[in-house]
């Protein structure tokens, strides 16, 4: 007859252990992968900059100071782990809320950065232009005021942390690039006779009218006085040596009308020594590619626009009407 046998206390007390031993490796198993999948602790999105050169130790440090992750040599393993091996990209990164490990990872390895953006309007003079650069916390360093006319009105993406002069430096890079190709593909017609004088005169054109389509025949009109040596008359050249270009906030003065120096076109025959605002590529364009005209006058038409005259006579009607209207308006 066999002899059952019976467990004895340390072979039972074997078998928890290895029960319990397999059941944490089980959960710290579910609790690596889950990790890689479940929601950060991040309650906000967060921006995070990877510098040049930066590994991926590097970055699982930066995203634990930042509150991406719960712990960096976590993310760092799990990332090894599941990540593909592929490198992440330098550079200023948004995090969503909640993000998870994967979801993060996919972020730095796609090297879609966040995109900073500072906007030069049309028109708007160098002193503006230095006072928005300083304005922007985002940028660093110290720039002087830039020479007018040198910067090409558009919307320019940076880093954050990055100099000002590098973000002025390419703006200025695409205004040279921009009037290079311009010129070389110029009308014979033009009235200009270098570079430098297209952004001058299509400074004056870009502060003389917001209308786009106008802008070819203002550079007409233009172009006629110079050709017959009439004053220009172009207002905003009497607010230029006052402001350098910033609004007036008051109407213009007789005396500033009747007042003789290099920019006052009320008081001189040809362009002024230099531009009066930067001007954008229509108004440049305009100026290489001027309306075929004879008018020699223009006024405003009281919708925003102006109405152009060949004639002093037929300019005089339209001013007259123009008064009338102001006067219809109670602005006079």
């Amino acid at each position: 007859m066999a002899r059952r046998t019976r467990s004895t206390p340390a072979r039972r007390i074997a078998g928890i252990i290895l029960l319990v031993g397999l059941a944490v490796a089980a959960f710290v198993a579910f609790r690596f992968v889950h990790g890689w999948s479940e929601q950060g602790p991040a309650t906000k999105d967060i921006s995070i900059t990877v510098p040049e050169g930066s590994t991926l130790s590097d970055a699982a440090v930066l995203l634990k100071q930042a509150g991406a992750v719960r712990s960096a040599d976590a993310f760092l393993t799990r990332a090894k782990v599941f990540g593909g091996g592929k490198s992440i990209k330098a550079g200023e990164f948004v995090i969503p809320a909640g993000a998870s490990n994967s979801d993060i990872l996919s972020i730095l390895q796609g090297g879609k950065t966040l995109t900073r953006l500072i906007t030069i309007p049309e028109g708007m003079p160098s002193i503006l232009v230095y006072e928005r650069l300083m304005a922007n916390d985002q940028l660093t360093g110290a720039i002087p005021v830039p020479e007018e006319g040198s910067v090409l009105p558009d919307s320019y993406a940076f880093d954050k942390g990055e100099p000002r002069a590098a973000v002025l430096k390419r703006m200025q890079a695409a205004m040279d690039k921009v009037l290079a190709e311009l010129w070389a593909d110029r009308a014979p017609d033009t009235v200009v006779k270098s570079p430098r004088e297209a952004i001058i005169l299509a400074s004056i054109v870009e502060k003389e009218t917001g209308v786009p389509a106008e802008r070819p025949m203002v550079a007409g009109v233009y172009g006629n006085r110079l050709r017959t040596n009439m004053m220009l008359q172009a207002d905003p050249t009497i607010i230029y040596p006052i402001t350098k270009g910033k609004p007036l906030g008051r109407r213009i003065r007789k005396s500033e009308i009747a007042a003789v120096n290099d920019y006052n076109t009320y008081a001189m025959v040809g362009l002024p020594k230099g531009p009066i605002a930067n001007p954008g590529r229509l108004s440049i364009l305009a100026v290489l590619h001027p309306a075929r005209t004879r008018a020699l006058y223009f006024v405003a038409d009281g919708k925003g626009g102006h109405i152009f005259a060949d004639t002093y006579q037929q300019h005089n009607e339209n001013v007259r009407k123009w008064f009338e209207i102001r006067r219809a308006r109670g602005e006079l």
